[in-house]
């Protein structure tokens, strides 16, 4: 992650009134194998109920930075202390599809697998995936779609129980490109 630089902007960029949000993707070793942190967010909220994303959300006005956000989102969803994570890198921010929020992906690593809970008003289970298993061809697709007469590659990670796509699935492609050197634009398996 050092070696690739600061994330780039991905698709346009977002008008100066857009809100903004900022997400942590959490790593850590256990056993000699690499592992992410995701959430299957409460059916209780207003929008994505199900669904499975990074800790993270919108900027308040009283955080410094986009670091802080995720680390203060990372907290109040499944209570992870804010000290444990080390930031590496970021990946590509980009302008969210449906919700047309701007978002800030955020790498980090823990020096172990943390000791979580999750907010029950905002995470429903929290998932820790070896990144080998996303990696596996019967879980990883990709489909091209067409959108407004654009065409997006949609990726899609099919795990136990929960289906990863969208923003989510994009930013977990980025970060395995990244991880197993394939290159961005390439596949990686």
């Amino acid at each position: 992650m050092a070696a690739r630089g600061p994330g780039q902007l991905r698709g346009v960029a977002p008008a100066p009134d857009t809100r903004r949000s900022a997400v942590l993707v959490p790593l850590y070793e256990d056993n000699g194998e690499a592992h992410v942190i995701l959430t299957r967010r409460s059916p209780n909220l207003r929008s994505h109920t199900h669904e499975v994303s990074f800790p993270g959300g919108r900027v308040d006005p009283t955080d410094v930075d986009d670091w802080d956000t995720a680390l203060r989102e990372a907290h109040e969803e499944v209570a992870l202390d804010r000290a444990l994570p080390r930031h590496i890198g970021d990946l590509d921010s980009f302008v969210a599809g449906g919700s047309q929020t701007f978002v800030t992906p955020l790498v980090a690593v823990l020096a172990e697998r943390p000791t979580l809970i999750p907010s029950e008003a905002e995470v429903e289970h929290i998932l820790h995936v070896p990144l080998a298993e996303l990696l596996l061809p019967e879980v990883f697709r990709e489909e091209i779609w067409t959108r407004d007469g654009v065409i997006h590659r949609i990726t899609f990670f099919e795990l136990h129980g929960d289906t990863v796509w969208g923003a989510t699935g994009s930013m977990l492609r980025q970060l395995l490109a990244i991880v197993t050197g394939a290159g961005e634009d390439q596949p990686f398996l």
